[in-house]
């Protein structure tokens, strides 16, 4: 079989719309596609992306990678489903050889990482290639991904200005949403992986507190912090979740949607919906009732209590983010930092030990009230109540970013404080022809029925809508 495609045919082939993990890995099974030949394209792109996107290409290390995986596929001995598959690290995940800068000018010369992050490792394991380390927030403390010190990736799905990529995951996705990667690693300690999936039309997992591990990765909240893959489809997310827990990489078994139950809350998560987003998901809503699904609109009152929660006594990951970069904070390098992460680290200083204490007996206690509200019942709700703001505005306004940052995190970050696993799915577009994002969120330890759940919707959402209409008659 000849491998020598055209740049134009390369380009044709990677760049159509199925070429998620599972396409990627059947052009490697037909030869049509080497590991390496994806990779030399994507560090093409990736040499001339905006500054911000990444902080650090891993040229040497992916070229070598790849030419190992050209050697097993050529053999007829790939590792498995992720072989061959590109994959960029948020930068806070320790690579071997390469600075963690935590997208913070302070760190930009941090002395390099002696050993990979075990994240790293087991994807490493599985044949995955690590192109690059990628852009976030400083300190992945937004939720809007705006970097000043790096410079801010562009939402590629942006058509009347440069639109926030979301945050703090926000290169993991945008290179993802390039083609330049399959696999954006994140992190998520109020919403950083299901936001930026939901503001690029992509597939974002949050799972349960523990259940990935964590060594190598620079933390936020090492209360509330998880690691979480963004990708095309729920079953590149279940690969990598596989992947990252040791266990076999099967194809994921997609729920019927008739048999699933659904809890819509009615209140908080409609709070400044925009009217598109919420046509949106009302339209989900009749897709779902009209195959069979269950859905129950009910009050949740610990989306009440979490907000006087907040107002009394702020949050987890405040007090103990200013507990990690105490010395920074008051130190003589903030002027060196991002405003408006300062703002929010110097929030946690202000809180007591009773405040800290009181947040985390009522983090455990709502985690296990949820979980016993849910049962096998799914909560779902818009990822966030807006499309992708326009950055300019958001750089120039300081009250319009907080504002704006609050009502991003909004119907995210409850999940994080009660320990909701958590898959966002692309739902159409909003304002702008932007994409937008439902939320489907299970109680912890749920993850792996999260993931067949998803699936099921992820199914019924792609099929085309005549269709649908036909069955539903």
């Amino acid at each position: 079989m000849n491998f020598k495609n055209s740049a134009n045919s390369l380009d044709a082939l990677l760049d159509a719309p199925a070429m998620g993990v599972q396409g990627l890995h059947a052009a490697y099974q037909r030869r049509q596609l080497r590991p390496s030949q994806v990779v030399e394209r994507s560090l093409a792109l990736a040499r001339v992306a905006e500054p911000g996107l990444f902080t650090c290409l891993l040229e040497e290390r992916a070229l070598a990678e790849a030419l190992a995986s050209d050697a097993r596929w050529d053999a007829g001995r790939p590792l498995g489903p992720l072989d061959g598959v590109l994959v960029v690290w948020k930068d806070l995940f320790d690579v071997a050889g390469t600075p963690t800068t935590a997208g913070s000018e302070t760190r930009r010369h941090a002395a390099p990482a002696t050993e990979d992050a075990f994240a790293v490792q087991r994807l490493a394991m599985r044949g995955c290639v690590s192109l690059g380390k990628v852009g976030l927030t400083e300190f992945a403390y937004s939720g809007l991904g705006l970097n000043p010190h790096f410079g801010t990736p562009v939402n590629r799905a942006s058509v009347d200005g440069h639109r926030a990529p979301g945050g703090s995951s926000s290169g993991s996705a945008v290179a993802v949403a390039a083609r330049m990667a399959w696999i954006g690693m994140g992190t998520d300690t109020g919403g950083s992986v299901r936001v930026p999936a939901a503001f690029n039309g992509l597939v974002g997992f949050k799972p349960s507190i523990g259940h990935f591990d964590k060594r190598g990765i620079f933390p936020l909240s090492q209360t509330l912090d998880v690691p979480g893959p963004i990708a095309n489809t729920v079953q590149d997310c279940a690969w990598v979740d596989a992947a990252l827990r040791g266990q076999p990489l099967q194809p994921l078994q997609a729920s019927a949607v008739a048999g699933l139950s659904f809890v819509v809350p009615i209140n908080l998560v409609f709070e400044g919906i925009e009217p598109e987003a919420r046509t949106a998901f009302e339209h989900l809503l009749e897709r779902l009732r009209a195959a069979g699904a269950r859905i129950v609109h009910r009050h949740i009152a610990a989306f009440d209590e979490l907000a006087t929660l907040t107002a009394r006594h702020g949050t987890i990951a405040a007090a103990e983010a200013y507990f990690f970069h105490q010395a920074l904070v008051d130190g003589a390098q903030t002027g060196a930092m991002d405003r408006h992460v300062l703002a929010r680290l110097v929030r946690g200083k202000t809180m007591s030990a009773l405040d800290l204490l009181t947040l985390q007996a009522a983090h455990m206690r709502l985690r296990h009230e949820c979980a016993a509200l849910l049962g096998e019942a799914w909560l779902l709700c818009p990822t966030v109540v807006h499309v992708a703001p326009l950055v300019v505005p958001l750089e120039a306004d300081e009250d319009l970013f907080h504002r704006t940052n609050l009502r991003t995190l909004q119907n995210t970050l409850p999940g994080n404080f009660a320990d909701l696993c958590g898959v966002s799915l692309p739902m159409g577009t909003g304002a702008a022809g932007m994409p937008l994002g439902a939320l489907i969120s299970g109680a912890a330890g749920r993850d792996a029925a999260l993931l067949s759940a998803a699936a099921g919707v992820e199914q019924l959402l792609a099929v085309k809508e005549d269709v649908a209409v036909a069955v539903a008659d």
